[in-house]
């Protein structure tokens, strides 16, 4: 889809209902919602961090949603596809204000230049113990990506068409934190397996997409 119809057409989900949990249990394990409901308590003392779901225009005026592969490292979140996005610092004013300023720290995409159209239903990531308030945002200008070095191992851009389609849906056989050999729901984007919260989110992501396109 050209990104002059979809900037025309996306600001309509500023007036949908979230889908909320239901989309995200669509994404999430069997092994990942008994963990959720073993740690509701530890929920309590949760650090937070804002995510920024961002669509642009590529260099021929189609429309694409930006991810990242996580560099490896120790911790639960090592060589995953995720949005960019991260913790709340004391600097942010806000969870909002936090997705903006990492997402031009981690892709180079000037917070100036984003539209932020829809704050997301929060998420709750057991093995991090984060909130994670995911943000959907679009920027009118082809962005020249510059991914942080001590974070970024790949940028991911995925074609809206292809994010859209039904073949992206696949199920996985993952080891996690919690679980060995676990089979889960997943998106295979651009080659890319994303389960687990990113999944989650875009599942929520892709429901308002549908609604409005």
């Amino acid at each position: 889809m050209e990104f002059s119809t979809f900037q025309q057409r996306i600001v309509k989900v500023r007036n949908l209902e979230l889908p909320g949990e239901a989309e995200h249990l669509k994404m999430a394990p069997i092994e990942r919602l008994r963990e959720l409901k073993r740690q509701a308590e530890k929920a309590k003392t949760a650090r937070k961090a804002g995510v920024m779901a961002l669509f642009y225009p590529s260099l021929n005026e189609e429309t694409h949603l930006i991810l990242i592969l996580r560099k490896s490292y120790k911790g639960v979140h090592s060589n995953q596809v995720g949005f960019p996005g991260g913790k709340l610092e004391n600097e942010d004013a806000s969870l909002q204000d936090a997705a903006l300023r990492e997402t031009e720290e981690e892709v180079g995409v000037p917070r100036s230049q984003i539209e932020v159209l829809k704050q997301l239903t929060e998420l709750y990531i057991p093995p991090s113990n984060f909130f994670v308030q995911p943000f959907l945002g679009i920027t009118e200008r082809t962005p020249s990506f510059i991914p942080q070095e001590e974070e970024v191992e790949a940028l991911i851009e995925v074609p809206l068409q292809h994010f859209m389609s039904e073949e992206v849906l696949v199920s996985e056989i993952i080891t996690t934190s919690y679980a060995t050999n676990l089979e889960v729901p997943a998106f295979r984007l651009n080659e890319n397996v994303v389960w687990g919260a990113t999944a989650m989110m875009l599942s929520e992501v892709r429901s308002l997409l549908s609604q409005v396109l």
